[in-house]
């Protein structure tokens, strides 16, 4: 059995520092002096202690500016394992049906529980992936941030921690569909948007379905080509 450290130790004396301020992603941490009072050691071990809470994906360290609590939320960069999977075919329709199964509903919850500010943002991603789209620009980044502002919408903390399967399925389909569809691209997000925003649940399951097997298809008829 490996031995905890005084590292590890004050690793989880931050990680319930964290909790109990509530401290939210983007979050910044209090500095160095300040963390070492708090949690009464020394800061050498709070640097320690930052470096373990960095490598689990908790916060940022970010030389010059300090110390932010990560957008990953704890969740590694491959939590599935997916880059380790050959048959990226079977991936790409896997995840598809994965996705088809969970955001629809993501969707739903998002008309239902979110907040103002939460889609205030959401429509500076829809505006903003449009404006890629217009230009003929690669949207896939703005694309997966969309979606997983969709599930910070719902308000439900499991789903949030969905978001790298479906970043995945959103890369991974991209890799394998080589030509970008445009038009249905901003319709789709468009209506989805616009179901959340006036707080639409029934449509914005049924926009995101849509969505999703139209993207399905595409894939599907590429791959009988």
């Amino acid at each position: 059995m490996k031995k905890s450290t005084l590292g590890d130790r004050a690793a989880n004396g931050l990680m319930r520092l964290i909790v109990e301020h509530g401290y939210e992603a983007g979050d910044k941490l209090p500095n160095e002096y300040e963390l070492s009072a708090q949690l009464g050691v020394s800061r050498n071990t709070v640097r320690e202690a930052l470096r373990v809470l960095a490598s689990r994906n908790i916060v940022n360290i970010r030389q010059g500016a300090g110390t932010f609590m990560s957008q990953k939320k704890g969740v590694s960069d491959d939590p599935l394992g997916f880059s380790l999977m050959d048959d990226r075919r079977k991936l790409v329709q896997d995840l598809m049906q994965i996705r088809v199964i969970i955001e629809p509903q993501i969707a739903a919850l998002a008309a239902q529980n979110a907040t103002t500010r939460d889609i205030s943002i959401l429509d500076g991603l829809c505006n903003e992936l449009e404006m890629l789209v217009h230009t003929r620009q690669d949207f896939t980044q703005k694309d997966m941030e969309f979606h997983a502002q969709l599930a910070a919408c719902s308000q439900n903390m499991v789903m949030s921690n969905l978001i790298p399967v479906i970043c995945e399925g959103i890369t991974v389909f991209s890799s394998m569909v080589m030509e970008q569809e445009f038009e249905q691209t901003v319709k789709s997000h468009r209506e989805i948007f616009e179901a959340v925003r006036s707080r639409r649940a029934a449509d914005a399951q049924q926009a995101m379905l849509f969505h999703l097997l139209y993207n399905r298809n595409r894939f599907n008829e590429k791959k009988e080509l």
